[in-house]
């Protein structure tokens, strides 16, 4: 999306817990009867954001791998975030929701979620790490400086904040499988 609006390019991705990747689930409620992607059909799914990749886009492309399309098969809700969408899941607001796989875990962890209450239902297949990017008409000595800069940062100091372990090279290309999913999705990224 960033790509469609500006000249940029993206040269690095988070390390988290060793990967480059992160996974998105969908999740279900428990007390509704939801076991699987098929039994969301006539009910309400939540979304964080509509221009998010873990919270909207994959999750909605993994219920349509099963054959549900959003609006005519269930109901679709945006709620701006990934707790939202896992607290309304919980308390029974949406009987089924889509976000990251580590915010799910977290708030499991964090007792802000019961999994006695919220079960996950479907985990999808790694995606790449959200990427940092630079300008693309940066002098290419400015371009390298700033790559190997991150590629070899170290300071835990730096790195906590970012809730990363370091950073690794990537490039455009390697999100193909996100514009992909935006065009079996018919969603136009551009206008998101």
């Amino acid at each position: 999306m960033a790509k469609s609006k500006s000249h940029i390019e993206p040269f690095a991705a988070r390390v988290h817990r060793g990967s480059t990747t992160y996974e998105a689930v969908v999740i279900g409620n428990v007390a509704a009867g939801i076991q699987t992607l098929e039994d969301i059909k006539g009910k309400n799914m939540a979304y964080g954001d509509v221009a998010s990749t873990s919270s909207h886009l994959i999750p909605k492309y993994l219920l349509k791998t099963k054959g549900l399309e959003g609006k005519k098969d269930y109901k679709e809700h945006f709620l701006g975030s990934h707790d939202s969408v896992a607290l309304a899941v919980q308390n029974g607001h949406a009987q089924a929701g889509g976000l990251s796989r580590i915010i799910f875990e977290s708030l499991v962890e964090k007792g802000t979620i019961n999994k006695n209450s919220v079960k996950v239902i479907s985990v999808s297949k790694p995606y790449p790490e959200y990427p940092w990017a630079m300008r693309a008409d940066l002098a290419p000595a400015v371009k390298e400086r700033v790559k190997k800069a991150f590629w070899g940062l170290k300071d835990k100091e730096i790195l906590k904040p970012l809730k990363a372990d370091g950073f690794a090279p990537i490039q455009d290309q390697d999100y193909d499988v996100i514009r992909d999913l935006a065009r079996i999705l018919n969603l136009d990224l551009a206008r998101m």
